[in-house]
């Protein structure tokens, strides 16, 4: 079953992991949205420069490190989605505690390695 994800950092350079995501997240047949700092295209998937009012999110996948995620807690947390994913580099527990409070799921993991596996439910 397709779980609309959001690609919430992501990159047209294709060595970054949340280029990598995208593509992998397309080939399993997800659907997709994505944010970044450049707009552009991969794999199909507009990366918008704006936040937008994306609608039946089901995991945000992030690829911000945490400095970088504060300014976005209170839209991420907006789009009530039912998980977030902190890949490597991106946990912070800050921003884990809000999501708690708002009885958002969290998980510290790798979507790229959940997808490989056939763990990303």
């Amino acid at each position: 079953m397709s779980k609309k994800t959001l690609v919430f950092g992501a990159s047209l350079k294709p060595e970054r992991y949340s280029n990598m995501a995208i593509k992998e997240l397309v080939r399993h047949q997800h659907e997709v949205v994505a944010f970044g700092l450049r707009s552009g295209d991969v794999s199909g998937v507009t990366i918008d420069t704006n936040l937008m009012p994306y609608k039946n999110i089901d995991t945000v996948t992030l690829y911000l490190n945490k400095e970088r995620q504060k300014s976005f807690y209170d839209y991420i947390v907006s789009l009530k989605p039912k998980r977030v994913i902190f890949n490597p580099g991106t946990e912070n527990s800050e921003f884990q505690n809000i999501l708690q409070q708002n009885k958002i799921y969290f998980e510290e993991s790798c979507t790229l390695v959940l997808l490989s596996t056939n763990q990303y439910e």
